[in-house]
């Protein structure tokens, strides 16, 4: 339990599921994160997992290591490219757009799915608005950028994952329980899905050995916002957001503007 004294939760993270928001905004505590300048690095992260599933990179690691790999062979390890595939994205928020940007320039045709059309967005760049289920069911990657909230809490599940083609990929560098893990791990134990990219798990204390084991699997320690660059500018955030709420003035990040409203008044 947090001190009387507590002003200020600045958040090292652009996500805050970690914080009880309400309890903090009753308490009059702001609570701020540090959007904007991680998406680069997240989304450069998607593209990576992508590219080494699909161009089986980590199995190609594996089969060197392991000492089977006695000179090249015409169908070893074949893959598959990304020019002219569909890179689904749901979430279509800063990480989702730039990963559409990102995808649009290695030759991939983007479709979407997001609460709210981003009309602009689609005539610039020429995505495509889809439904969930029309994303999954036309995609050759699934990229989720969503936040991690009861709506979204297990929104790719068994049902979900039928949907998807057998030769497609799942991408998540979102929040682990937005993925139901055990309808995962069974959609790639029986392939209806060729493999998934996953850079965060539902308990990440303990990342379930069924899952680990998976060849068709990339597995990072949620280091998609691992670069210099990026956790540099995230501590330089957290620091003008503390600074910010502690003089009173209103933080640029502040989550909870109810309760600076409430100051105000």
């Amino acid at each position: 339990m947090a001190g009387n004294n507590l002003k200020v939760i600045s958040n090292y993270a652009v996500g805050y599921d970690n914080i009880d928001v309400e309890a903090a905004t009753k308490r009059g505590i702001c609570v701020t994160n540090t959007p904007g300048v991680l998406t680069e690095s997240v989304a450069e992260h998607v593209i990576g997992l992508a590219i080494s599933l699909l161009k089986r990179i980590s199995e190609g690691d594996r089969f060197v290591r392991s000492g089977k790999y006695h000179g090249w062979e015409p169908d070893l390890l074949v893959g598959t490219g990304l020019r002219d595939k569909v890179m689904g994205i749901a979430g279509l928020g800063r990480i989702g757009r730039w990963t559409a940007r990102m995808s649009i320039a290695l030759g991939m045709k983007v479709i979407y799915f997001n609460r709210h059309r981003d009309e602009e967005f689609e005539e610039e760049y020429g995505v495509v608005y889809h439904t969930l289920e029309q994303l999954l069911e036309q995609s050759d990657v699934v990229s989720l950028s969503v936040p991690l909230t009861e709506e979204t809490r297990h929104m790719i599940g068994e049902t979900q994952l039928k949907l998807m083609k057998k030769t497609a990929i799942l991408i998540n560098t979102a929040r682990g329980p937005i993925v139901d893990e055990e309808a995962l791990i069974k959609s790639l134990n029986e392939k209806w899905i060729a493999g998934a990219g996953l850079d965060v798990f539902e308990d990440e204390s303990g990342v379930p050995e069924a899952l680990r084991s998976l060849p068709n699997t990339v597995l990072t320690p949620h280091i998609a916002s691992a670069t210099i660059e990026a956790r540099m500018a995230m501590a330089r955030l957290v620091v003008e957001n503390l600074m910010d709420a502690l003089a009173g003035r209103q933080p640029a990040c502040l989550v909870n503007v109810s309760v600076w409203e409430s100051k105000i008044d």
